[in-house]
């Protein structure tokens, strides 16, 4: 029997389109439910801003907590421009400094203050929330990058409220076969490497 192999430590996986990426945020019922509503963000939403997306389903219930916490309770699925994050990746700092990857660490604090973009590496979440061994992106947008995402990217955007309780009701039934099928289906992006990569072996804040 072939055993599952284990993820790169640095992977981006999303559920996909050969033109979108679907990415999720979490907001309070203000502002998720008009923005799922009407399909775009409302004039609440604050495009200056930094603003974090997530393409991994699990992580994103990892941090709004099924849709629970406090200012978390609308869970959005965004459907973005795959150009998009293309760009956003080819204008990204990562969020922490590595050493052989930066030249030092005011060159690094510099390149953060003016990049639009933010590239972050979190461990990816099981069906428990449990942190797995290897990682999932979370990019940060702000000033231009979140201008763009809010106006020009985003293509559609639905409440999944009802889909993250659906899976953790079975999470908390015991029903894992159940709550695995009804996760979307996320697969490696096939896109350049977010700016600046990592080589093997970094270590991730």
């Amino acid at each position: 029997m072939n055993t599952p192999s284990t993820p790169p430590r640095h992977e981006i996986r999303a559920h996909q389109t050969a033109t979108t990426v679907t990415v999720y945020q979490a907001y309070r019922p203000s502002i998720g439910l008009p923005a799922a509503r009407d399909g775009r963000f409302p004039s609440e939403w604050k495009r200056d801003r930094m603003t974090w997306i997530k393409p991994s389903f699990l992580w994103m219930m990892y941090r709004c907590g099924w849709g629970t916490k406090e200012g978390q309770e609308t869970v959005l699925a965004v459907e973005i421009a795959r150009s998009g994050l293309e760009w956003a990746l080819a204008h990204a700092e990562l969020s922490y400094y590595v050493r052989g990857v930066h030249p030092d660490q005011a060159t690094w604090k510099r390149s953060l203050r003016t990049a639009p973009a933010r590239v972050q590496w979190d461990p990816e979440r099981d069906l428990d929330l449990n942190p797995l061994p290897y990682r999932s992106l979370q990019l940060g947008l702000s000033g231009e990058a979140s201008r763009r995402y809010a106006d020009e990217w985003t293509l559609s955007i639905r409440d999944i409220t009802p889909l993250a309780r659906q899976v953790h009701a079975a999470v908390r039934a015991g029903d894992r076969e159940r709550a695995a099928a009804l996760l979307p289906v996320e697969t490696p992006l096939d896109l350049p490497a977010p700016r600046p990569a990592l080589p093997a072996g970094a270590p991730v804040a």
